[in-house]
């Protein structure tokens, strides 16, 4: 496994992180301290998790597996979503943020989170207040480094100038969402991220599971996928004629180096600049076992350059 600086900091994470949003939902408890435990053995050490998963669950879980390995892992989780039903439940302010960390950390056990993250950017909230309070998080000890999600290139490099100018912790990741189906953030968020030294941990790597190779054009959902669990709000988002038109494309490509499709697709976000790590789920341990041999699969630049034509229009 390779293992990459996340950012501009010594924080070393392996290039494949695990995503347990299915955990407490799609994924039972047991089912998911097995699949963290073979994350583990297969060298990953970056999980991350977030309080909304599962209402907590996932957290839960993540907590249950790594109890006896806690030193092995780089703990990421996330909070700012809604959470509860009270008008402080939700968003990035002093009041919320201390109390989702306080919650999070009794959720998963530990004493401290690695990484903990902004899940989204949040409009009602002063931004000085939100980092200032993820700073007393690092000072305090409960959080040892901090990063954002979902942010356009503007809050990015606004948030770091306040941390800068005010002597705070800076954020040193970003997550979002990138695949061959999605490749906005090269526009203008990876420049900006590269400028100013956040490492990207991309999500949906896989467009959600587009790219491994279990969905047809025309054909039903199989029984037990993230599309079948989801329905409409997966499909209605996936399954168009021009992603189904990119997985053609990809899938020859992938035939021409003779990978599989999901093993080119991953390999080729992770050889992305500025990509620290990507988040690959799973719901059962093969699949644990299945995308962590991506790790070893290293592209020609040629074959880098094709996927890269292929999905041109994505960008």
């Amino acid at each position: 496994m390779e293992y990459r600086n996340l950012g501009r900091s010594g924080l070393k994470v392996s290039k494949m992180a695990l995503g347990t949003n299915a955990f407490g939902t799609r994924t039972g408890e047991a089912e998911g301290i097995a699949i963290v435990h073979a994350a583990l053995d297969a060298g990953i050490n970056l999980v991350d998790t977030a309080d909304m998963y599962g209402n907590g669950e996932s957290e839960r879980i993540v907590g249950k597996a790594i109890r006896d390995r806690r030193s092995r892992v780089v703990l990421a989780t996330k909070g700012s979503w809604r959470v509860g039903d009270g008008p402080n439940d939700a968003g990035s302010s002093r009041q919320h943020i201390l109390d989702a960390v306080d919650a999070s950390l009794k959720r998963l056990g530990t004493d401290y989170i690695d990484l903990y993250q902004m899940h989204r950017w949040d409009p009602d909230t002063p931004l000085e207040e939100t980092l200032e309070t993820l700073n007393d998080l690092v000072r305090w000890g409960k959080v040892r480094y901090i990063g954002c999600s979902n942010y356009a290139a503007w809050q990015i490099v606004k948030a770091v100038g306040i941390q800068e100018r005010r002597g705070f912790a800076r954020y040193i990741s970003h997550q979002p969402e990138y695949s061959p189906a999605n490749r906005a953030i090269e526009r203008e968020v990876i420049p900006a991220s590269l400028a100013e030294g956040l490492g990207q941990i991309v999500y949906f790597p896989l467009a959600g599971g587009l790219f491994t190779g279990k969905y047809r054009r025309g054909d039903a959902a199989p029984v037990g996928s993230r599309a079948a669990f989801q329905g409409e709000r997966f499909t209605g988002r996936w399954f168009t004629d021009r992603n189904f038109d990119l997985v053609e494309r990809l899938t020859g490509i992938a035939q021409e180096a003779a990978v599989s499709l999901p093993h080119l697709v991953l390999a080729w976000v992770m050889a992305k600049p500025g990509v620290a790590s990507a988040i690959v789920g799973a719901s059962r341990v093969e699949q644990v076992q299945a995308n962590a041999a991506a790790c070893d699969v290293a592209l020609p630049p040629e074959i880098i350059q094709r996927v890269d034509e292929a999905s041109a229009d994505f960008v």
